[in-house]
């Protein structure tokens, strides 16, 4: 093993050490708890993504005509084909969660603050990349409720003022569905997003490395009562993660097993359903949009978003200029009830 080493030393003059002291940057102690360290979870739920999204694009056929059928057929026929779909469904449905409870955990523990910001925004961004991700893939199945999902999306893109006619031109390839829109979704999920997601990943990976993670300390985890009050990245840290990488594995394939993706009947263009609901990550729009005209709730919902994209600068303004210094965890209590409030109502409201 030592003339190998020497070998690959020769011809690739990098120290191993000089590799470990820059990648062995020290963890704050309360990362030992794992629901502080939830940005590792998507990460890796990520590249789960990835590899079966890869196997899955082996047989997938990307036009109206066969879409359906090749779907089918990998869910029905190909080798383990029913497993690798439901593993890529459900880690999708993970991924979505854990990000989602990653930015409440920034959010609610104040660590979006100066010099944090650019952080905070980076990762409501990666949060944006991943919804796209998911109304992506659930309209390339070209299933009946998948084809309207789709469909409704692009309508509610036409309702933003100036550029909606343009989105939705970009969305469709064109005025309405048609044959060149399954190719234009499935370029969106296999290439342009995920490509979108790495760059935002290795962005907020610089970001952390060169700002630091924020340092919280609880009863009884002072420093002087854990030491340093820090530990290595390596191997450490780095073993919690693959702990919690096998537990998902675990759980995602036990999902998989016990709740398989299915199939619903083929996208009917000319039928209209009785109901039609999207995924579960975008109830909350979706009701949003029923309870108002279509400009109001296109343009309240984009103020929500930018309103979360800048809020590190509102809050900073909020605690310079009023007394309220933790104001945001009660606005943040009361969006949260909000979105649980409207996801269960568009759950299991009667149609």
């Amino acid at each position: 093993m030592s003339s190998i080493a020497q070998w690959i030393q020769d011809r690739i003059p990098v120290s191993p050490h000089v590799i470990r002291e820059m990648s062995n940057e020290p963890v704050p102690y309360h990362m030992k708890h794992w629901w502080f360290a939830l940005g590792g979870t998507p990460a890796y739920l990520f590249v789960v993504q990835i590899i079966t999204g890869i196997l899955l694009s082996f047989y997938y056929e990307a036009s109206t005509g066969s879409a359906y059928a090749s779907v089918q057929y990998i869910t029905d026929q190909a080798a383990f084909g029913w497993y690798i779909r439901s593993v890529h469904k459900w880690a999708a449905t993970l991924m979505i969660a854990a990000v989602v409870l990653h930015q409440m955990r920034v959010y609610f523990t104040g660590a979006y603050r100066r010099p944090r910001e650019m952080s905070w925004m980076v990762g409501m961004a990666l949060l944006l990349t991943t919804l796209g991700l998911g109304f992506t893939g659930y309209s390339l199945v070209f299933e009946q409720l998948s084809f309207w999902g789709a469909t409704v999306g692009a309508n509610m893109t036409d309702s933003v003022p100036v550029v909606g006619s343009l989105l939705k031109n970009m969305m469709l390839a064109g005025e309405t569905y048609n044959p060149r829109t399954l190719s234009r979704f499935f370029i969106l999920h296999a290439a342009v997003l995920p490509v979108t997601m790495v760059g935002l990943i290795i962005l907020h990976i610089v970001i952390i490395r060169l700002q630091g993670v924020t340092e919280f300390w609880f009863k009884g985890e002072e420093p002087q009562n854990v030491g340093k009050g820090k530990f290595d990245f390596f191997p450490d840290h780095f073993y919690t993660e693959l702990t919690l990488g096998l537990v998902l594995m675990i759980l995602l394939s036990t999902l998989a097993t016990i709740f398989p993706a299915t199939m619903g009947p083929q996208a009917d263009p000319l039928t209209t359903p009785e109901v039609i609901k999207p995924e579960w990550f975008f109830y909350v729009v979706f009701r949003w949009l029923k309870l108002f005209p279509g400009t109001f709730a296109i343009l309240s919902t984009g103020f929500v978003i930018f309103t979360m994209f800048t809020w590190p600068f509102i809050d900073a303004q909020i605690r310079r200029r009023t007394r309220f210094q933790e104001a945001s965890v009660w606005i943040g209590i009361l969006g949260v009830l909000a979105i649980v409030a409207l996801t269960l109502w568009e759950a299991f409201v009667a149609h």
